[in-house]
């Protein structure tokens, strides 16, 4: 079969051997893949978690159907429209534990639905089980204008909060957050972003920020933040190192919190699922919750599908079709 794979010169689209479920597996025939950031660094032989390197199919976000059962796997049944998340997606077929993919709903095309998975997943988590956001408390979303950012900002004004703030320092971008639950949107570049923070909750701060940013604005985050208020590190667009004022972060009593699927047993990523849904998914059947996807490519032309997402410029999921 056709797959994505890292090897010696590079990525590139190259034949391997069709994969076999086993145990809880299910074996997907691949019709649309999302683009996501650790792709691109993939891309560049990269590490994610423990994937990556030569000789890896690459891909981690996917919409298809279910082609073959392991013989443990439970839920579904081949010919089932899913989306999911995984390793090793840019493939014609890709393996899937059972509990780890989403029934993907009957008014989604297979495009739509490859949008959602890690988003959905990925933002539930950090905007409501880790930050535990509750209706009429106050949310600020670093680095909104990406595809989780904007899912983060969604589910949160969905959960009944009732002040949204978007970060992104691409004007045209911040111009449209407003379209995706942001009340204000701010540029996490602009030294005086704190101050709008502050401003807008009457000089107290945020009670949670998802801080997708990290290194450049740790120490701003920590000023924007109510005292007792939490911050859900959900990832390292800013960079893995930056100052942090340990004095402020006592004195404010801020609840820090670390996320990242890639440590994460795949006991605790079902768990994940299952609470998306049991808690939002109605949503996502209505459309409530969803993504604008950007541009679709052809498989044979994924290479111009990241080549496009290095360039910085989309708002939205980009994705490709097989």
């Amino acid at each position: 079969m056709k797959a994505y794979v890292y090897g010696a010169n590079g990525a590139e689209i190259t034949d391997v051997a069709k994969p076999s479920p086993k145990g809880t597996q299910v074996l997907v025939k691949v019709h649309a893949c999302g683009l996501n950031r650790a792709d691109l660094g993939m891309t560049k032989g990269h590490v994610h978690g423990a994937a990556g390197g030569v000789g890896t199919v690459l891909g981690m976000e996917w919409a298809g159907e279910v082609a073959e059962l392991g013989p443990n796997a439970k839920g579904v049944k081949v010919g089932d429209k899913i989306m999911g998340s995984g390793g090793a997606a840019f493939a014609e077929y890709t393996l899937a534990d059972h509990g780890r993919l989403f029934r993907a709903p009957s008014n989604m095309n297979f495009e739509e639905a490859a949008t959602l998975p890690v988003a959905l997943a990925t933002m539930h988590n950090a905007v409501v089980t880790n930050g535990a956001l509750q209706a009429g408390q106050t949310v600020l979303i670093q680095g909104a204008s990406s595809g989780v950012g904007l899912m983060a900002m969604q589910i949160a004004k969905f959960k009944g909060a009732k002040l949204v703030i978007g970060s992104s320092t691409d004007v045209m971008r911040r111009g449209r957050l407003k379209e995706f639950g942001a009340d204000l949107a701010v540029d996490s570049s602009d030294p005086g972003w704190v101050d709008q923070v502050l401003k807008a909750t009457n000089g107290e701060g945020v009670d949670l920020i998802v801080d997708q940013v990290s290194g450049p604005v740790a120490n701003q985050n920590l000023k924007a933040t109510k005292v007792k208020g939490r911050i859900v590190n959900v990832g390292r667009l800013g960079g893995t190192h930056g100052d942090f004022n340990f004095d402020l972060h006592a004195a404010r009593r801020i609840n820090y919190i670390g996320v990242t699927f890639r440590t994460r047993t795949i006991e605790e990523v079902r768990e994940i699922f299952d609470e998306v849904r049991k808690d939002i998914w109605g949503a996502v059947e209505s459309r409530k919750l969803q993504l604008p996807i950007d541009k679709v490519y052809p498989f044979a032309e994924i290479r111009t599908a990241f080549a496009h997402m290095e360039a910085n410029k989309h708002l939205g999921k980009i994705v490709v079709t097989l």
